[in-house]
């Protein structure tokens, strides 16, 4: 096989792309062919407080910009977005491997957000009370808060940033992204769309990095909050680091999703549901179902709807024709993901479908997809988070027995009931304990006006990402009282101000 040219992959600063000179990079890779494609520049503390000088300084000026000059180049941003969807899912393709329909997909559902952000002179419209007291009018308004961070993960590389960067830009912030360093390139093509939108330069950067850099924006004085999306290990780190350094930080966690199928649900739609929640984008979605809570007599149909289906499925490269799967991200984690089948099955479960003897291609990070039935609450197969296309079913009898299960998790992040009875569907909304709730819909993700977020361990910080959520992260509020006396009636008086 010839091998890839490998392409530089510079920061973005100041409008344009900058060259790394801290001397470490990081080897990206097309996960469909497991070559080399890229070496991804990492950023030092000096390279970031050198960037952040000029963060700073448009910051000031973005911040002094109209609300119409501000929702114009969101408009531009967004016709830019659309037009240009297919160049961008290429190259989301190309470096995490996902299935190109898939990245449209991701795309179109950032773009939603940006779509949500053009309304801006709406959403930061105050409150006014005329004549609060005597003479006194009251009022509220919202205001940016300088430089902001975004520290988003592999697996969105696309959808995540505009999750923050739409509102964060809008509200008149300067963003510094640091994206994933696994696959940064389509951050640097949504920041030639910002400036041909006629974003000014500085308002949005782009800094590489790995550790050293997450560092150094979580402790520099320049960075007001910081948003993340991971794993929940990293985001408690991220909120605990950031917040002891003064900051406001939303660190959005891992997930273990559930879907809890009631004896009257429609098998073959929830089977079609399940399968496509469970192994869309090779199980690399915080919002993935990787348990099927099967409840009384529905265990064994579902788990024979669901097995049917698998050997249906194609999987292979993500930019080629047909392909239902993609590969993982790095040969790493699909060897990780690979244990966790080998684990289940020592473990106890039964392993109906086994994705390590499906036929794949050689090269690359391809694993197929794995059901494993019989599973239990003590096996790691359940506790953990594995990221990768394996589903389990956890058998229950009884609906209560499911709820508290799922109630029992650590993490908290999206949750589904498939059942055709409305009292039941209701009273599972109301019951559990999980941010996110679909009812015959597998994969929750709120729409960009209303905001997305967990419970428990999938979210650290007490704000939701994007929507109305959003747009309070990356402002603050401030109340003004304001007086316009005759001056003749004024007078000294130390009394306590009344209102009556």
């Amino acid at each position: 096989m010839t091998s890839t040219p490998v392409t530089a992959i510079d920061h973005w600063i100041s409008g344009t792309r900058v060259p790394g000179t801290s001397g470490r990079t990081a080897p990206v890779h097309d996960p469909a062919t497991g070559q080399q494609t890229g070496e991804v520049a990492l950023a030092s503390a000096g390279e970031i407080d050198e960037a952040l000088k000029t963060a700073v300084a448009a910051a000031r000026e973005w911040r002094a910009s109209s609300l119409s000059k501000r929702a114009a180049v969101l408009f531009a941003f967004r016709e830019l977005l659309h037009t240009r969807t297919d160049e961008l899912a290429a190259i989301v393709t190309a470096e995490h491997g996902k299935v190109l329909s898939d990245a449209v997909g991701e795309i179109a559902r950032g773009l939603e957000n940006v779509e949500f952000a053009t309304g801006v002179p709406q959403l930061l419209k105050g409150g006014f009370s005329e004549q609060a007291a005597s003479g006194v009018d009251v009022y509220s308004i919202r205001q940016p808060l300088g430089v902001v961070a975004g520290i988003t993960p592999f697996n969105f590389p696309v959808m995540v940033p505009l999750w923050m960067c739409a509102n964060a830009i809008a509200c008149g912030n300067s963003f510094v992204l640091k994206p994933s360093e696994k696959d940064p390139s389509a951050s640097l093509f949504l920041a030639e769309l910002w400036k041909e939108a006629g974003l000014p330069d500085g308002v949005f950067t782009v800094l590489h990095g790995d550790k050293e850099a997450v560092d150094a924006l979580l402790d520099h004085d320049d960075i007001a909050a910081v948003s993340f999306v991971g794993s929940t290990p990293i985001a408690k780190y991220i909120y605990e680091r950031g917040t002891a350094a003064g900051k406001r930080v939303q660190a959005l966690g891992g997930a273990k999703n559930h879907a809890l199928v009631l004896p009257d649900a429609d098998i073959e739609m929830a089977a079609d549901a399940i399968v496509s929640a469970a192994y869309g984008a090779a199980g690399e979605r915080c919002m993935a179902l990787s348990v099927a809570v099967a409840v009384g007599e529905v265990g064994d149909d579902l788990v024979a709807a669901i097995s049917t289906r698998l050997p249906k499925l194609t999987v292979g490269p993500g930019a080629a024709e047909g392909t239902d799967m993609g590969p993982l991200i790095t040969r790493e984690h699909r060897d990780k993901v690979a244990g966790y089948v080998a684990a289940g099955a020592e473990a106890g479960a039964t392993v109906v479908v086994d994705g390590r003897d499906q036929q794949v291609p050689e090269e690359g990070f391809f694993l197929g997809m794995t059901l494993l039935d019989d599973v239990t609450p003590d096996m790691a197969v359940y506790r953990d988070e594995i990221f990768g296309p394996v589903l389990s079913v956890v058998r229950v009898a009884t609906y209560d027995e499911g709820l508290a299960l799922i109630n029992r998790n650590q993490y908290a992040n999206g949750t589904a009931i498939f059942t055709r009875d409305g009292g039941a569907a209701r009273r599972f909304q109301n019951e559990v304990e999980v941010g996110m709730v679909g009812i015959n819909v597998p994969i929750p993700v709120p729409v960009a006006y209303y905001s997305f977020g967990g419970w428990k361990d999938s979210l650290f910080g007490d704000t939701h990402m994007y929507g109305p959520e959003g747009i309070n992260f990356f402002t603050r509020g401030k109340v003004v009282t304001q007086r316009w006396p005759d001056p003749a009636t004024s007078t000294v008086d130390l009394g306590f101000p009344r209102t009556r």
